[in-house]
């Protein structure tokens, strides 16, 4: 069906095609599903956050730790399909998988705290969020390769932090030989840190309202 539609995805360099996709879906729908989670887990867990001592902050954690959970059971049957099309993993390169890894927990934490926090007081925020990651996941190189984006959108793209995730990830599990790619990699570890602080003041200057507006 995709080489119908994206005929240019049968380029031999991403066979086999199914595996290329999967590299990019399995993060994808970590991010996904714990972005529309936490926009809505402050509403739905008001009771908790009524209690004074409960740390409101725990949910949206949770919820990106149960997603990342799951992410790691669809790592299984990635390696399955590894071994079904015979694709060589490089060593070296597979110690760059717990870096990424680590940069989108990072980054998928500070955006669940915002999200969860401004959706409290903007209640149509988690209906906007469905159509906006819809319009995110065709920004995103994961069904077809960064460099069949045409030249003048890849500077969108490369704004893009799902972008660097979904290449690296590719990088390490699908195409063979040295990569370059670490160095976006780097620098949206920087900017992930940067987006979990941000999202945490923004949510420990809004706690004071959630019991209140739940």
């Amino acid at each position: 069906m995709f080489t119908t539609v994206l005929p240019r995805a049968s380029d031999p360099g991403l066979e086999p095609y199914a595996l290329f996709m999967f590299c990019g879906i399995l993060p994808w729908t970590w991010f996904s599903s714990s972005i529309l989670e936490a926009s809505n887990v402050l509403i739905s867990g008001g009771n908790l956050i009524k209690k004074v001592l409960f740390p409101a902050e725990v949910l949206p954690f949770v919820t990106v730790l149960a997603n990342m959970v799951h992410f790691f059971f669809g790592l299984p049957i990635l390696a399955i399909f590894l071994i079904y099309y015979r694709r060589p993993l490089d060593p070296v390169e597979l110690l760059w998988f717990p870096v990424i890894v680590l940069v989108q927990l990072l980054l998928l934490l500070g955006l669940s705290l915002f999200v969860s926090a401004l959706t409290v007081h903007f209640r149509d925020l988690k209906d906007i969020l469905g159509n906006l990651l819809t319009l995110w996941f065709f920004s995103t190189p994961i069904i077809y390769p960064m460099s069949q984006a045409p030249a003048q959108y890849r500077w969108l793209l490369n704004i893009n932090p799902m972008t660097h995730l979904a290449i690296s990830y590719q990088e390490v599990l699908f195409y063979v030989g040295p990569h370059g790619h670490w160095k976006w990699l780097m620098a949206l570890l920087v900017a992930s840190v940067f987006v979990f602080l941000a999202g945490y003041f923004v949510f420990d200057r809004l706690r004071d309202s959630f019991a209140e507006e739940v």
